[in-house]
């Protein structure tokens, strides 16, 4: 092998396996699957509502707030839960695959699906999103709110934003 050969060889694979360590990390790496659970805390209009629910997988991480995601069903009705205005589903890692948030997205513009208020500002600035669907299956993904919004621009925050925690 000449020279030239050998310093691309030298270049391309150090590139190729740094391309392959970043893609491994956000994809993989720092998700955690979350143990199935009986029940699922919701807002309601007059307080929580804990739903019965069944068929529970989960995701989440440390390394972002925005990395959370569950498919579940409802066991029963769902009474008194708090719809979400603008709701945009996060797309989920491909590997999850019981989450696809184009179609969710999709069914919550054409009126198949509800959406509704999980969580307010948990952590600040992110709302917990749950779509649900009449045959009880369920998705909950994290979105950020206005107050988020203007919180991690650091533009002054709307006038019903609770307090921002400090930076």
């Amino acid at each position: 092998m000449n020279a030239g050969r050998i310093a691309v060889l030298g270049l391309v694979i150090p590139m190729i396996a740094t391309g392959v360590g970043i893609w491994y990390t956000q994809v993989y790496a720092y998700y955690e699957e979350l143990p199935t659970r009986p029940t699922y805390a919701v807002a309601g209009v007059d307080g929580p509502v804990t739903l019965s629910i069944a068929e529970f997988r989960g995701i989440d991480s440390d390394s972002s707030p925005v990395r959370y995601r569950a498919c579940f069903t409802v066991s029963g009705d769902a009474p008194g839960l708090a719809d979400y205005a603008d709701p945009t589903p996060l797309i989920a890692p491909g590997w999850f695959d019981c989450f696809d948030a184009e179609g969710i997205g999709a069914d919550l513009e054409a009126g198949a699906a509800r959406a509704v208020l999980v969580a307010a500002n948990a952590p600040y600035g992110i709302d917990r999103v749950m779509a649900l669907y009449p045959d009880g299956r369920a998705f909950v993904w994290p979105q950020i709110n206005a107050c988020g919004t203007a919180y991690f621009d650091e533009d002054p925050l709307p006038a019903d934003c609770p307090p921002a925690p400090e930076r």
